[in-house]
């Protein structure tokens, strides 16, 4: 595992991550000049447009790996939904004969003032569309989530300093969704999740999350790797967590950056 870390370590998050001993910090390099490649003689239009297929070929790509979070399980993931108002929602759908729990009430106000649909379906249909387990009875259909740009998580907003968590090959929506709630509860500031070979925003993810994707920043980057230098550009420190270290976590002050997923 590995785990990178940029402000000081909330209680919350320090209890979930108790089981790593140890830390290695590597401060941040300085900024490099960056070269501007010059045109290749000859390449003329041909190649501006090769490269104009390869933009869209990539985009192409990339649509398919959204950040995802269109389709919203659960009565809390739901509630926190129509409380933040961050995005649009197209409807809300409730099982037929679902208990009259005070969180149904809410959900239900809470969409008539957003003028948001109501819709009363079966139970067996409900569970088919919420792509999940235990949906508890609610869903929401609702815009996909903002992909945030890895340079603006690494902003210092209204006098305080990023706290982004890394997420490496976290491919598992439950661990996902647990990992997204912990961060908000825990004070993060913002996440960074890799486009492939990682598990984006399902409905299950959804669940897992209880709201907390609707409160905290997501960006997608194409690799990780690539992602940590960057923050290494923009002076941020980058930890690792080592199981050989004699040095505890919980000691280090001022840290910044989270980064958790296997090496």
């Amino acid at each position: 595992m590995q785990l990178v870390v940029m402000k000081a370590l909330p209680a919350l998050l320090q209890h979930c991550l108790n089981r790593f001993s140890g830390v290695l910090m590597t401060p941040s390099p300085a900024p490099r000049s960056r070269r501007v490649p010059t045109s290749k003689r000859g390449s003329g239009s041909v190649a501006t447009h090769r490269s104009a297929e390869r933009s869209v070929a990539r985009t192409r790509r990339d649509s398919r790996r959204a950040l995802g979070g269109e389709l919203v399980a659960g009565r809390n993931a739901v509630r926190e939904l129509l409380i933040a108002r961050s995005r649009k929602v197209k409807d809300v759908w409730l099982s037929e004969g679902l208990d009259r729990a005070p969180v149904i009430n809410e959900i239900e106000e809470l969409a008539i003032a957003a003028r948001v649909p109501l819709r009363w379906v079966a139970r067996a249909r409900l569970e088919r569309e919420a792509q999940t387990e235990a949906p508890q009875g609610v869903l929401a259909h609702a815009a996909s989530l903002n992909e945030y740009e890895l340079e603006d998580l690494a902003k210092t907003r209204k006098g305080k300093a990023p706290f982004l968590v890394v997420l490496d090959g976290i491919t598992d929506p439950h661990n996902l969704g647990a990992l997204l709630r912990t961060a908000e509860s825990a004070g993060a500031t913002g996440v960074v999740v890799a486009r492939h070979r990682s598990a984006h925003v399902t409905s299950t993810v959804t669940k897992a999350a209880a709201g907390a994707i609707e409160y905290i920043p997501i960006a997608v980057v194409p690799g990780i790797p690539n992602a940590l230098k960057r923050l290494g550009e923009l002076y941020v420190w980058r930890v690792g967590l080592a199981g050989e270290a004699n040095q505890l976590i919980g000691n280090e002050k001022g840290l910044a950056a989270l980064d958790i997923g296997t090496s």
